[in-house]
């Protein structure tokens, strides 16, 4: 479902929220929200620590996404308000300080593609963009024949997926430096169950 933005007047011509391909020049923006994004949004999910923790060792730009240009920022009034995006490879999720192995393409026919690294800025939270951004990833992997998505949702996360239908496959914990461990939700999704995209 396209995101329902905020109400603007009647003199502006564009949507308030613009999505676009993510660039190499958009790392240290991205880098900044997705820490904002990390900590902000844990409350009440997760200890000072865990979020701490899953922010400095997991959490990061996947660079090899953007050159995929399977990543995307949403602005509002040209500054980085969320990002996230999909994945052709097999990494299921971290940025690039927790991949050190090539990153091999995925088979549509028999794999599913991954949705990756969704953040959100806290002062925009619950305002529909992780839903934009959804629904987007959704329509792209499908025209790349996918026909199911997988992705490793933090506990913040897991209710926008288990709102587009998502399953969980296995709950687990990331051990992380300093003994933290860290619960995450292993998801999956059946796109061959959605009728119609938004085109």
């Amino acid at each position: 479902m396209p995101t329902q933005a905020p109400t603007a007047s009647h003199h502006e011509q564009e949507p308030a929220f613009h999505l676009r391909p993510a660039q190499l020049h958009d790392v240290p923006v991205l880098e900044a929200l997705i820490t904002r994004s990390g900590i902000g949004l844990s409350v009440g999910f997760y200890t000072d620590e865990q979020a701490a923790a899953v922010t400095r060792y997991v959490f990061g730009v996947d660079t090899q996404l953007i050159t995929d240009q399977t990543y995307f920022i949403i602005e509002d009034a040209g500054q980085a308000v969320a990002c996230g995006g999909w994945s052709k490879r097999r990494t299921l999720f971290g940025g690039d300080r927790a991949k050190s192995d090539p990153d091999p393409l995925l088979d549509p026919a028999h794999e599913a593609a991954r949705i990756r690294a969704f953040f959100v800025d806290p002062g925009m939270a619950r305002r529909g963009l992780g839903s934009q951004l959804m629904q987007h990833c959704m329509e792209q992997a499908s025209l790349n024949g996918f026909s199911a998505l997988e992705l490793v949702a933090t506990l913040p996360g897991e209710p926008l997926y288990l709102a587009y239908g998502f399953a969980i496959i296995e709950r687990f914990e990331l051990d992380l430096p300093g003994g933290v461990l860290v619960p995450v939700t292993r998801m999956r999704k059946n796109l061959r169950e959605e009728q119609t995209f938004t085109q």
